[in-house]
């Protein structure tokens, strides 16, 4: 009695859902029908489990629960969990290397809250939110070597508000004011040693209205400096 117990013990632990009677199968024994899983050969949508380089449980035909895919390599390309066949919840994601490339939220297969990305390196790339499947909000950006790049708002995926940008050494490089997605009202910008570069304002996106433009020594390049309209030097 013993020994069959502990062999019932042994198959529970290693093949956990054989021990619950869920049906386990690879997936050259699925198919895929008007975006409903089956086993092959029959009509009824398919729940059990499926291993491979991709592995997890499905549910009347549709991804469910905790799911993990691997490259062809072995390492983790990415995991996180199902619901009703969509991305739900925290994700995540690595390279072939297996860096991490990105920490991710999903909300019913669509992209909705905190994101963050990451380089090659395993820097931090840019931090920020999404809202019904675009970039909303504050977002952040960085070098590869983990300097401060830009960060400002979007508003439908547009930039909005106030943005500002640094050189790789740190420096300021550019500030000023986005509506809709292009420049508006007054800008500065400046050289990578912190002389000014330029100041003026721009109306949709275009030069308008007094300008001046300055070399990295501090002098005035006076064939970019004056009056504007439309993008166009007047004065």
């Amino acid at each position: 009695m013993r020994h069959i117990l502990t062999s019932v013990v042994f198959v529970v632990l290693l093949f956990p859902a054989l021990a619950l009677g869920e049906e386990v199968v690879e997936w050259d024994d699925l198919v895929v029908t008007n975006g409903l899983v089956y086993k092959k050969s029959t009509d009824v949508p398919f729940t059990g489990k499926v291993t491979g380089q991709e592995q997890g449980t499905f549910k009347n035909g549709k991804k469910e629960g905790p799911w993990v895919d691997y490259w062809s390599s072995g390492r983790l390309r990415e995991k996180g969990d199902y619901k009703n066949g969509q991305k739900d919840g925290s994700w995540e994601s690595y390279d072939p290397k297996g860096q991490l490339r990105s920490k991710e939220t999903f909300e019913n297969g669509e992209k909705e809250g905190p994101w963050v990305f990451y380089w090659d390196n395993g820097q931090l790339l840019d931090k920020g939110d999404y809202k019904n499947g675009k970039r909303e909000g504050l977002w952040v950006y960085y070098y590869e070597n983990g300097q401060l790049w830009k960060k400002g708002n979007l508003k439908n995926q547009k930039r909005e508000g106030v943005w500002v940008y640094y050189f790789g050494n740190g420096q300021l490089e550019s500030k000023g004011t986005y509506k809709d997605g292009k420049r508006e009202g007054p800008w500065v910008g400046h050289h990578d040693n912190g002389q000014l570069e330029y100041k003026g304002t721009y109306k949709n996106g275009k030069r308008d209205g007094p300008w001046v433009s300055y070399h990295d020594d501090g002098t005035v390049v006076k064939f970019l400096t004056g009056t504007y309209k439309d993008g166009k030097k007047v004065k």
